[in-house]
């Protein structure tokens, strides 16, 4: 199944939730909706199912119209931040629900083999109120994969879960993913989930579609700050630079030795993500001195906020690390680990796109 978006808006009032879009997801593959919250991505999944009309704008399934088609009558599963489960069925009826729908043999087997997939097994004779909410929104996610729909539609299908679990089904949903036939539309506010998904990427910011293409490429690549914000946690570093000969010179620091295009403008934006900064120095290095202001330990990371001579930065070290407040630093970071974008940071000038870090 082709789904193609041509000229997407919606409004609603006197505010516009979606700018004018276009959007051809890769049949067959999953497609992350990437943005913070309110940046569009639930509005634009709703118009994909048909529980939205837009206000401009086509929505084609296979080159066929299909705004002003009900949702019942388009083949779509959905799964939501809310789980919604049938509560008088038991588990197992919850998921085979589906399979029964389009008798189906075999129905015992494939419901047991996805419900040990998603670990809620052993809670297949039990009504989805007697569950926690993390393992009733696993039976949903049971329930869409079990209809088997030419079009998925996940928005933040984990966020209710916890740590573990959520990297858990990370995994096991990219192996299903993979496994099936359908288009999967996956809606996120984690760069990391990002990544570890795949697929093709749309980064969404206040309503407007920034960039689209494969995963890897759009975090390696991002073609504005914008993208770069939203494809960075924490957020990119940004620093005031302009153009020098054989490089770009930071305001208040060191001259980069990077390749520019002819075309760059005298004054610029560098961006570097917290991960490119390290603790202890490799060859090729710029040191950046300076005392930390606030060290905060998140999973199994560190980031430490420090104070340069260039402004305010983030670093992001792997690892449980000490440091104590007002305590001085050094950093290090590879040049070529750098983004440069033009001044108004609407335009990637290095790395050049396609030839990502």
């Amino acid at each position: 199944m082709q789904l193609t978006l041509e000229g997407i808006s919606k409004k609603v009032g006197p505010q516009t939730w979606l700018y004018d879009l276009d959007l051809a997801p890769r049949s067959g593959a999953v497609t992350i909706l990437l943005g913070a919250t309110q940046s569009g991505k639930t509005s634009l999944m709703r118009i994909m199912a048909g529980l939205d009309a837009p206000s401009a704008g086509q929505v084609r399934v296979d080159g066929k119209s299909v705004v002003g088609v009900p949702v019942r009558e388009r083949n779509v599963s959905m799964v939501y931040q809310q789980f919604i489960n049938y509560p008088s069925l038991k588990v197992r009826d919850n998921i085979a629900s589906p399979l029964k729908l389009r008798g189906e043999r075999h129905i015992e087997q494939r419901v047991r083999e996805l419900a040990e997939k998603l670990h809620i097994e052993m809670f297949l004779d039990r009504y989805p109120a007697e569950l926690s909410g993390g393992q009733q929104q696993r039976v949903a996610l049971a329930r869409a994969l079990a209809k088997g729909a030419p079009l998925m539609l996940l928005d933040e299908p984990l966020v209710n879960l916890d740590y573990k679990l959520r990297e858990e089904l990370r995994d096991e949903l990219t192996a299903l993913f993979a496994a099936g036939d359908s288009t999967v539309i996956y809606a996120t506010t984690e760069p990391g989930e990002a990544l570890l998904l795949g697929g093709y990427t749309a980064v969404l910011d206040a309503g407007e579609l920034l960039q689209y293409g494969p995963t890897a490429e759009v975090f390696h690549a991002p073609a504005s700050i914008r993208v770069a914000r939203a494809f960075s946690d924490p957020p990119m570093n940004l620093l005031a630079a302009s153009v020098a000969p054989g490089g770009v010179q930071l305001r208040k620091g060191p001259l980069l030795n990077l390749p520019l295009p002819s075309t760059a403008t005298e004054v610029l934006t560098m961006g570097m993500r917290a991960s490119a900064l390290r603790a202890t120095e490799q060859a090729g290095d710029v040191a950046l001195p300076g005392k930390v202001e606030l060290a905060e330990i998140s999973g199994t990371d560190t980031f430490v906020h420090f104070a340069t001579a260039l402004g305010e930065l983030v670093a992001q070290l792997t690892g449980v690390n000490h440091f104590d407040l007002g305590q001085s630093v050094t950093f290090y970071f590879n040049p070529a680990a750098v983004y440069v974008f033009d001044a108004q940071g609407m335009l990637l000038l290095a790395p050049v796109r396609g030839q990502g870090h």
